[in-house]
């Protein structure tokens, strides 16, 4: 790693299952989905949905409740061309279960998602030069509720689902450290951390498309894998064995200090 690389290094945050747990609400949301479009006959556990996830490819939560009805339904025997769902009616049931049923004062599961880091945290990582910003696959609006009301912060440079293709597609990816880099040199070191292989694989895609950029993945345990040691150490090989260079527990345990470690090491090799 250059000296300039490392002058002003950049953290990109994915959201759900790093800002936030959405363990009881995105996930809870897709499960009352499926199981309301399969007339209550089959209703994804979470060792479902992290199965699905683990493709690389259902990083969108309506595309992912559309794929276990097909898939349901498949298994009946029903080909997609017979079933022709309506992806708008499945994102309207969906969104009914997330953000609510009051378009203005959202009541739905959206509301009681555990924060997963403190705005002090992200204090820290400014006060030792780092810079930071947020692409996620949620839409700009449920991404902003969390960053502008439950964590307070005023105008993050943000890449939302309205932005940028879906992940793996690294665009979204690009045009965050853009933003970011208005402010610095063009060359710093960037570390994206997210919860799935879709993440992993973005930051994969992106070394691909552009070799000569220092791109660093971690991966994050979302809570939901944390419930036994076995489960989170089959989640943290999954992330290590989709590109991750190291799996955390917590976002909150990338400080300053891990965070030079990390681009110590890249640069070693």
């Amino acid at each position: 790693m250059t000296e300039k690389s490392s002058l002003n290094p950049i953290v990109i945050f994915d959201i759900d299952g790093v800002v936030r747990d959405v363990g009881n609400s995105y996930r809870r949301a897709l499960a009352d989905t499926v199981e309301h479009f399969t007339n209550t006959a089959y209703r994804p556990t979470p060792g479902d949905i992290d199965q699905l996830k683990s493709e690389g490819l259902w990083n969108n939560d309506w595309e992912a409740s559309q794929e276990f009805i097909y898939r349901h339904f498949e298994s009946l025997g029903q080909t997609r061309q017979q079933l022709q769902l309506d992806y708008k009616t499945i994102v309207a049931f969906f969104q009914s279960r997330y953000r609510g049923t009051d378009p203005d004062n959202w009541n739905g599961y959206i509301c009681d998602e555990p924060l997963l880091l403190q705005p002090s945290y992200l204090e820290k990582l400014t006060e030792s030069g780092i810079y930071w910003g947020f692409f996620s696959g949620a839409t700009r609006g449920s991404a902003t509720y969390v960053l502008h009301k439950r964590l307070g912060l005023q105008s993050p440079v943000l890449i939302a689902m309205e932005d940028a293709p879906g992940k793996p597609d690294p665009s979204g990816l690009f045009a965050t450290i853009r933003l970011l880099e208005t402010e610095i040199n063009n060359n710093s070191a960037i570390i994206y951390v997210g919860d799935t292989v879709a993440d992993m694989y973005t930051v994969r895609k992106a070394r691909e498309m552009n070799p000569h950029r220092n791109l660093i993945g971690v991966g994050i345990l979302p809570p939901h894998v944390q419930d036994t040691a076995a489960h989170s150490d089959v989640y943290t090989q999954t992330l290590l064995a989709a590109g991750a260079a190291i799996v955390l527990s917590n976002v909150q345990e990338l400080n300053p200090v891990k965070i030079a470690e990390l681009f110590r090491e890249v640069g070693k090799n």
